[in-house]
């Protein structure tokens, strides 16, 4: 008998998408995660009922929600009659699902999970899986497709970050793909039965656990009438088998009929290209090399960095050097990332300038990767001198700034004329954490705050209003209705812009969470080319794509 845990002696989850549309979700708290919760309830077509008393202090969110009438308030503490009665007249007024955001902690935690567990009613409570009958997973949506990933409640955040990772490493348009292929699918079935076909001799799908079956690539005679006739079918699931993913998400209608008047003749028009990397040897004398990995994108290497990454012998990096970038490192490298944390910051960099230090006295190549530009902020010339003073002149290799591409990667002109003539680059957090002094308000001025989102709410306030010690006011505060944008991860497929103004910005960012490396970028241009609509104070904006559909572009190209 095949054993069904997972090897850690737990039994494996049993994943489902539920069909929710319609049903009644009961919330109980008025958290931040009840707002996330009936965010995900409205997503999902349902209809979220909170339950708290008018005491508390109801999240922004959740009091948004309210007022437009997409979710009820119940102004009161939960009673257990609230399961049987606040539901819909179809099942007897029973509630669907339930979400108890009060934590474990909480007495009515357990109450509430015992009581639905009796009357079947799944039930999730906030940090206390062994409360839950279900967790939801963390999703990667497009159009379709939707995958979800647990950690069963020892890992949320890698959760999201596992989800992060397995999107970014998908293309573009995969779920118009897999729209275009199942009507495509859809066709082949219809025209199939109109020409006699039983639909019990088509391969039909049950659900996505369906695996393919044991003949799936078995091969099909002239004599095998059944299969002949189910041909186009299995062509159609050879195709989503075996095809690139990326060569999947360009195909269109018209390619799909030449590929099936294809199927006879058996031709493949597909191709693979293979690219080797070089070996080279260990030098004389040691090299060292200080360059820039750019905001983000591998592609926006410059050639001299891509190629110094490749003949380094050992590779320092900074840790928010992005993981795309890191992986183009081969193999026989030595990695070493930057162990700079809070209040670790110059250990850390001391530790680097030594084993730097050390490596080039072994007569090896020692590639000092940074984040963005090596000299905006990044330390680049203290290292500079440091390794000249021992005898090493570092060669240095610029790297794009996201200084100036984040807000060009987020539809954001950093000039713009009529708007904003000139561009001020400000650190949000000085030396030894401290604040530093708020730029003058110019109406003219695109302002970039780089390390500045761990500390954005100070920062906010200090350029919207002068601290009550402050005696001189000699600069112009900041107008709250100013635009302003955070950018995340700008040029990786991950990348997100939340756009809106100094007043909400503080609330969107706590809404969406952290994504770091992020930045702000302030000033009228924010809104030059994307502004949020009437009444709408924020807008987030997931993905980039743009570099992978230049990629494709170029193999496209090649393939011609």
């Amino acid at each position: 008998m095949k054993d069904a845990s997972n090897g850690s002696g737990q039994p494996v989850p049993l994943m489902a998408a539920w069909n929710t549309e319609s049903q009644i979700h009961l919330i109980v708290g008025a958290s931040p995660l009840a707002a996330a919760r009936c965010t995900k309830s409205l997503e999902a077509g349902a209809t979220p009922i909170i339950i708290t008393p008018e005491t508390v202090d109801m999240h922004f969110t959740l009091s948004e929600h309210i007022s437009k009438g997409s979710a009820q308030w119940v102004k009161r503490e939960f009673q257990d009659g609230d399961l049987t009665s606040l539901g819909r007249e179809e099942v007897d007024h029973v509630v669907d699902m339930v979400f108890v955001t009060l934590g474990g902690n909480h007495p009515l935690s357990p109450h509430i999970s015992k009581i639905c567990r009796r009357l079947r009613i799944p039930v999730n409570v906030s940090d206390s899986p062994e409360l839950c009958s279900f967790s939801l997973l963390s999703t990667y949506s497009d159009g379709p497709l939707h995958i979800g990933i647990t950690t069963s409640g020892r890992g949320c955040k890698l959760a999201s970050r596992l989800r992060r990772e397995i999107g970014s490493f998908l293309p573009a348009n995969l779920g118009s793909a897999i729209d275009r292929l199942g009507a495509v699918r859809r066709r082949l079935w219809e025209e199939d039965n109109a020409a006699g076909l039983s639909e019990t001799a088509l391969e039909v799908d049950d659900d996505d656990t369906s695996g393919q079956s044991h003949h799936f690539n078995a091969l099909v005679t002239e004599g095998d009438v059944a299969a002949a006739k189910t041909r186009r079918m299995r062509w159609l699931s050879q195709i989503c088998e075996y095809w690139p993913l990326r060569k999947l998400v360009s195909i269109t209608d018209a390619d799909i009929d030449a590929i099936l008047k294809a199927y006879n003749s058996g031709r493949d028009t597909s191709s693979d290209t293979n690219c080797v990397n070089g070996i080279s040897g260990v030098s004389e004398k040691g090299r060292i090399v200080l360059a820039g990995s750019g905001p983000g994108h591998p592609d926006l290497l410059t050639r001299a960095t891509y190629n110094a990454i490749q003949n380094a012998d050992i590779i320092l990096a900074d840790k928010l050097v992005p993981a795309p970038v890191l992986d183009l490192i081969p193999r026989r490298t030595e990695v070493h990332i930057a162990r700079k944390f809070p209040g670790n910051a110059d250990q850390a960099q001391e530790e680097f300038l030594q084993m730097g230090l050390t490596s080039l006295r072994k007569g090896q190549k020692v590639l000092r990767l940074k984040q963005g530009d090596p000299y905006l902020y990044g330390r680049g010339a203290e290292e500079f001198d440091f390794f000249r003073n021992e005898g090493y002149t570092p060669v240095v290799l610029p790297g794009i700034t996201s200084a100036m591409s984040a807000s060009l990667f987020a539809d954001i002109p950093a000039t713009h004329r009529g708007v904003s003539d000139q561009v001020l680059v400000c650190t949000g957090t000085g030396r030894k954490g401290a604040a530093p002094n708020p730029p003058t308000y110019v109406p003219t001025q695109t302002v970039v705050f780089l390390m500045a989102l761990h500390r954005l709410s100070a920062l906010i306030e200090s350029l919207t209003a002068f601290p009550t010690e402050d005696t001189e006011r000699a600069r112009t505060l900041w107008p709250k209705d100013t635009p302003c944008a955070i950018v995340e991860r700008a040029s990786c497929p991950d990348q997100r812009v939340i756009r809106s103004t100094l007043e909400n910005i503080c609330l969107a960012f706590e809404e969406a969470g952290s994504r770091p490396p992020g930045l702000l970028v302030v000033g009228a241009s924010c809104h030059v080319l994307h502004s949020p609509n009437d009444g709408q104070k924020w807008v987030i904006e997931e993905g980039f794509h743009g570099l992978e559909e230049l990629d494709s572009d170029l193999e496209a190209a090649l393939e011609k």
